[in-house]
C-alpha cells in the first residue's frame, strides 16, 4: 500500500445564509482533505464501503479503481482493463465494487478480496455508462450521457436493460440518478430542462419540466419523496414535487455563473451542494425544512478545483468528495439537531 503524502485541513468558518443571503451568524465544521499518490488521473467518486473505506476512480489516463484506509491515511491502486477510462463507482453491502467503464461501455465487477474483474457489456449503442445507484432490489441503475440512455443491470444474472430518452438528433444527456425507496430511479436531463424517471417494471420513461434555460446536473430526495437538483442553466436549487409537478428555485448563495454541480443529502434532510463555477469552489448547504441556506465554505485548493460527486456516509457523518487536483477530501456534517 501507499501512504499519502499530504494532508490539507480547514477549519472553515461557514456564513450560515437565509435564502434571502442575509448575513447570519457562523458555524465551524471541519473539512480534511488528502493528496492522492498520483497524478495521471483525477480521483473522483468516492462512495464508502461496509468496511468504512472509500473507493473511488481515476479518470483519464490512469485508468484505474483505488481505495483509501481514513483509518491509516493508506491508499492502494488497481489498473483497471485497459480502454475502461472509469467515471464512477459504487459498492454493495457485501463489498463488491462497481465501475462504470465510461470509455468501452462496460460495467465492471470487481471483488477486493479476490482482485478477480469482469467486465459485462452494455446493449448496442450504450457506449458511455456514467453514473450508477443501486436499487435496493439487486441491481443497478445508470444513467449513459452521450448515448442519450438509461440503463438497468441485474446483478445475478447479469442482464441490462436499457431505454433511450432521446431519439437522434435530440439531445437530452442523463446524468445524476439516484433510487427512490421503491426502486425507481430519478435522474437529470442535463441537455435538457427536464427531470426523468422509468417504471421498473415496463422501463417505460416519464419526464417532468423544469423552468426554461434550467440544465439539471445532479439530483438527491429527500424523505419526502421531493427531488432535488443543481442547475447549472440557471443557477438555482432547485425543488420538484414528482406528484404535482410543482417547481421551486432557490438562488445559489454566489450568484451568476455558479454551475452548481456535487449534491448529495443527509439524514436530516439537508441538501448540500459544490459551486464549481469560480474560485475557489464553495460547499453550500441548505435546510429543506426551513428552506435556508445554511453552510457556505471553501474548498480548498487553487484555482476551480472543481468537485463533481459527493457521497453522505451516515455511520461517520462525513461527506466525501474528489476534487480535480488530486486530493480526496471529507466534511463533518453536524448532527440533526445542529444548524
Amino acid at each position: 500500500m501507499r501512504r499519502s503524502t499530504t494532508l490539507v485541513r480547514a477549519c472553515a468558518a461557514a456564513a450560515l445564509i437565509a435564502t434571502s443571503l442575509s448575513a447570519q451568524p457562523a458555524a465551524s465544521v471541519e473539512m480534511d482533505q488528502w493528496k492522492l499518490p498520483w497524478t495521471d488521473a483525477r480521483g473522483r467518486d468516492p462512495f464508502v464501503a461496509p468496511d468504512g473505506r472509500v473507493w473511488f476512480v481515476g479518470q483519464g489516463a490512469g485508468n484505474y479503481i483505488a481505495v483509501f484506509d481514513p483509518k491509516t491515511a493508506a491508499f492502494d491502486r488497481h489498473a483497471l482493463p485497459a480502454g475502461t477510462i472509469p467515471h464512477t463507482n459504487i459498492v454493495g453491502s457485501d463489498g463488491i465494487v462497481w465501475v462504470a467503464g465510461n470509455r468501452n461501455g462496460t460495467i465492471v465487477r470487481f471483488d477486493p478480496r479476490t482482485k478477480q474483474m469482469k467486465a459485462i457489456a452494455m446493449p448496442e449503442g450504450v457506449r458511455d455508462p456514467h453514473t450508477m445507484a443501486f436499487d435496493g432490489k439487486g441491481g443497478i441503475w445508470f444513467t449513459s450521457q452521450n448515448s442519450h440512455f438509461v440503463g438497468h443491470l441485474d446483478i445475478a444474472t447479469e442482464k441490462v436493460r436499457a431505454i433511450r430518452t432521446s431519439e437522434p438528433p435530440e439531445r437530452t444527456g442523463p446524468y445524476g440518478i439516484v433510487t427512490d425507496p421503491t426502486g425507481r430511479p430519478w435522474f437529470d436531463l442535463l441537455a435538457t430542462n427536464k427531470i426523468g424517471t422509468v417504471d421498473p417494471a415496463t422501463m417505460t420513461l416519464k419526464t417532468f419540466d423544469l423552468p426554461e434555460g434550467a440544465r439539471p446536473r445532479r439530483i438527491g430526495l429527500t424523505t419526502d419523496g421531493i427531488v432535488w437538483y443543481t442547475d447549472r442553466g440557471r443557477d438555482v436549487l432547485g425543488r420538484l414535487d414528482p406528484k404535482t409537478g410543482a417547481v421551486q428555485e432557490f438562488p445559489t448563495p454566489s450568484g451568476a455563473r455558479s454551475e452548481g454541480y456535487a449534491m448529495t443529502i443527509d439524514d436530516a434532510d439537508r441538501v448540500w451542494y459544490v459551486e464549481t463555477g469560480h474560485a475557489p469552489n464553495r460547499l453550500i448547504g441548505f435546510d429543506t425544512k426551513t428552506k435556508k441556506f445554511v453552510y457556505n465554505a471553501a474548498v480548498p485548493g487553487e484555482g476551480r478545483n472543481a468537485v463533481r460527486n459527493m457521497v453522505f456516509d451516515p455511520k461517520t457523518r462525513l461527506i466525501w468528495f474528489g476534487a480535480d487536483q488530486y486530493f480526496l477530501g471529507a466534511v463533518k456534517v453536524p448532527p440533526k439537531a445542529v444548524m
